[in-house]
């Protein structure tokens, strides 16, 4: 008995496993694609502010002068951005956003200063109050972290990179 409840359990878990690898990974890349873009995009067409937080800077981030860490982190928003939807580098660009999401957070959205774990949690919102604001960059950092592990997923240039020189799955 515990075979035939098995084996049907079986083979609906591994189909659901299998459009995961093309589409739960895709979906990630098209969230995460948008709003990078759209970051990107205000950067590209706003001013230069990062001379205002240079010294909140992680190091070896704080020693770049602001006109070049402003360029860097405007073009991997677009550029990482337009790789991460068509699949292309996938693995590059979500670890470059990665660290761009890790320096933005350390310099943009944690709270200057707190004396507890409860002040420090107050900073996990969605609106500043003067506690930071990081929620969102953290959410960003578990998105990005199963496309720098798994990678793009089926449904990509990679995917498809792979398999015609490689020859592999």
């Amino acid at each position: 008995m515990k075979t035939t409840l098995t084996q049907p359990l079986s083979l609906a878990l591994n189909g659901i496993d299998a459009v995961g690898l093309w589409f739960g990974l895709l979906s990630l890349r098209l969230l995460l694609g948008w709003d990078f873009f759209e970051s990107g995009l205000e950067k590209l067409n706003g001013g230069n502010w990062f001379s205002d937080i240079q010294a909140r800077f992680p190091f070896p981030f704080n020693q770049l002068p602001p006109e070049l860490s402003w360029q860097m982190a405007t073009w991997f928003e677009l550029v990482g951005a337009v790789a991460l939807v068509i699949g292309l580098g996938s693995r590059f660009f979500a670890l470059s956003l990665f660290i761009l999401t890790v320096v933005a957070t350390a310099s943009v959205h944690w709270p200057e200063a707190w004396a507890n774990l409860g002040e420090l949690l107050m900073g996990y919102r969605f609106t500043d109050q003067g506690f930071g604001n990081f929620k969102l960059p953290v959410l960003f950092l578990g998105m990005l972290l199963p496309l720098i592990l798994l990678g793009p997923g089926k449904f990509s240039l990679d995917h498809w990179l792979r398999r015609r020189l490689l020859g592999s799955k």
